[in-house]
């Protein structure tokens, strides 16, 4: 490699670091005042970009048109997020935490289809910036002026920041919200205003992403999935709520993208996610941030009330309608059933971890796609009865399980979750870029129930069994003595130590037990499809069981299967109705969440309490 292309990849490297700068910085400091994971701060940078496509061909402006378009889609976005936060997120702040993260992704599909509905789905080019629009010679080889101006904006972004945090009343107030927000609260500061500001910079950052990224990319209507999982991994290197440490935590994951393609073309997806789980084992709290002055449960208080118990005769009637009825359906409904028993295993495996352990995990779909690769491997080049493969799934996914969550559960609080969304991301890059193996987003086909399972009826039999089974078992160890345990260490991690519990063998047990049944619920969803593909490793499908014990009920281990019952219901229907089918189910999750802000079981438990 020359030294002039190792020059222009570092170059190009740092350009594409500004903007995920000026993304993650943003992220960050809403995180780190509020505590909101915020999943549509991507769809914020999203509809930015979109904006400034629009804005920049209609303004009469000339040359000067492309660079108001950009002040003013990021001051529109800005916006967007002060009405978000004071008409939605503010309902629902006397809630545990992770609903307002259930709110965000609720968002996330209403963004998107919303833009669909304005731009198209089609991909878009956008304008190029008057007067950057050329190239210069470095070393020999031509690099974007554009990318130029980009590398020197970043830093005077940095530096303004830095002024607003350092030399202002507010920016203190800030910095010491992100380190404890409840001693702030005690000075006598109104925190729904200093939540707003905070949220509305942060949004306006996200826009201004997203609106100086059109000349360097095409528009697309998932732009926001992608951008949204690299700031995850700047926020997280750089220290949560630390804007310095996302500046520095931007350029290292940008040079690492541009010189992975170079040098590890067939890992370069896994790199940026080795580098972040390193750092999170290594030094948790990021390379410039601070551990946090309260230890917390990952992702909050999620906990606050005793468990809601649901009568047995209502189990015995909804067991005996799951054997009695489906004879009586048509083929598509018994499917549908199928995928319902599949995603209720699924979410009620994460709830082990959540609701019983206090473990929110961000990347659950591992133990999911783990089981799905692990039967359809077999399936493809041992040619294992299908049984077999049925039964290696919860295996192999229990074996990753076992692998990566022993680093995961020395970690506490947002670390662990973000942990293991890092583990689930290395898989997902090794599914999809081992093409020898896994086949990458071709997938992996053909993958079919034996013979004698092939109908609807009996294949779905053997889901109820497998995965009726596995809910239950779930249900009997959150009451067994190891649950009860689980349950001490997630309310009292010091008390359960001193009374001599071992509180990280039993996560980590809880971690491959889990880990398990996702498989069971992964082998299950295999064979229902015939196909897997790596998607059922990424970042949605680690957040739809997560949104699954949120909607149920985290309170409840009946409030996993009910959220997937839910959720399941309504996608499939919306889905079927419409063609944007993410609005509806968006705007019906916001009304739930606002309506059910504990969960439906959580909510019902309270009122008959």
């Amino acid at each position: 490699m020359s030294p002039s292309l190792v020059l222009i990849q570092l170059l190009s490297g740092l350009a594409h670091a500004m903007v995920l700068f000026l993304i993650a910085s943003g992220l960050s400091l809403i995180f780190g005042v509020t505590r909101i994971v915020n999943f549509a701060h991507g769809s914020f940078y999203m509809l930015a970009a979109y904006l400034t496509y629009t804005l920049a061909a209609t303004l009469p402006l000339g040359a000067a048109a492309f660079y108001v378009a950009v002040l003013l889609a990021a001051a529109s976005v800005g916006l967007a997020g002060l009405g978000v936060e004071v008409a939605l997120l503010r309902r629902v702040y006397r809630a545990p935490e992770l609903y307002q993260l259930l709110l965000t992704f609720a968002l996330v599909l209403v963004v998107a289809d919303v833009v669909k509905l304005f731009w198209g789905s089609e991909n878009l080019t956008g304008p190029a910036a008057p007067g950057l629009a050329g190239s210069v010679e470095i070393a020999g080889q031509l690099f974007p002026t554009y990318d130029l101006a980009l590398i020197g904006l970043g830093p005077l972004v940095a530096a303004g920041l830095w002024w607003l945090f350092y030399r202002t009343r507010w920016g203190v107030l800030i910095r010491a919200a992100t380190q404890d927000r409840e001693m702030v609260a005690v000075l006598g500061v109104d925190q729904a205003r200093l939540f707003t500001s905070v949220f509305v910079l942060g949004s306006f950052l996200a826009g201004l992403g997203g609106a100086l990224q059109v000349p360097r990319q095409a528009l697309t209507n998932v732009m926001d999935a992608s951008i949204i999982t690299e700031a995850f991994v700047v926020v997280v290197v750089g220290g949560m709520g630390s804007v310095p440490g996302a500046l520095l935590a931007a350029a290292l994951i940008g040079v690492i993208d541009a010189f992975g393609v170079l040098v590890l073309p067939r890992a370069s997806l896994v790199v940026p996610f080795v580098v972040m789980a390193v750092v999170l084992i290594v030094r948790p709290w990021g390379l410039l941030g601070r551990p946090e002055v309260q230890q917390r449960t990952a992702g909050g208080a999620i906990v606050t009330a005793g468990t809601v118990r649901v009568p047995p005769r209502w189990l015995a009637a909804v067991l005996a309608a799951l054997i009695a009825v489906p004879p009586f359906l048509p083929t598509f409904h018994v499917w549908v059933l199928v995928e319902i028993l599949a995603f209720a295993l699924f979410a009620a495996s994460l709830h082990l971890l959540m609701g019983t352990g206090g473990m929110v995990s961000f990347g659950h779909a591992a133990s999911f796609g783990l089981g799905a690769y692990g039967a359809a491997l077999l399936v493809t080049w041992t040619k294992a009865p299908m049984l077999l493969a049925f039964a290696a799934a919860p295996l192999a996914a229990a074996v990753g399980a076992a692998l990566y969550g022993y680093f995961c559960v020395r970690l506490s609080s947002i670390y662990f979750a973000m942990l293991t969304l890092a583990f689930a991301q290395i898989a997902f890059a090794i599914v999809h870029q081992w093409y020898d193996v896994t086949g990458g987003d071709n997938g992996l086909l053909g993958i079919w129930p034996a013979a004698w399972l092939a109908g609807p009826l009996a294949y779905y039999y053997l889901a109820l069994t497998a995965c009726g089974g596995g809910i239950a078992l779930l249900a009997r160890i959150g009451r067994a003595p190891f649950g009860l345990t689980l349950r001490a260490a997630r309310d009292h991690a010091r008390r359960a130590e001193t009374v001599g519990i071992n509180i990280r063998l039993h996560q980590w047990t809880a971690f491959v037990v889990a880990g398990f049944f996702g498989g069971v619920a992964g082998g299950t969803f295999a064979f229902l499809k015939g196909s897997v593909f790596p998607n059922l490793l990424a970042v949605p499908m680690s957040v739809e069981p997560l949104v699954m014990v949120l909607l149920g009920g985290v309170q409840a281990p009946a409030g996993a299967p009910v959220g997937a019952a839910i959720y399941k219901l309504l996608d499939t229907v919306a889905t079927r109705y419409t063609e944007y089918w993410q609005l509806v189910l968006g705007a019906i999750l916001i009304l739930l969440v606002l309506a059910f802000p504990r969960g439906i079981l959580g909510v019902v438990g309270d009122r008959r309490a």
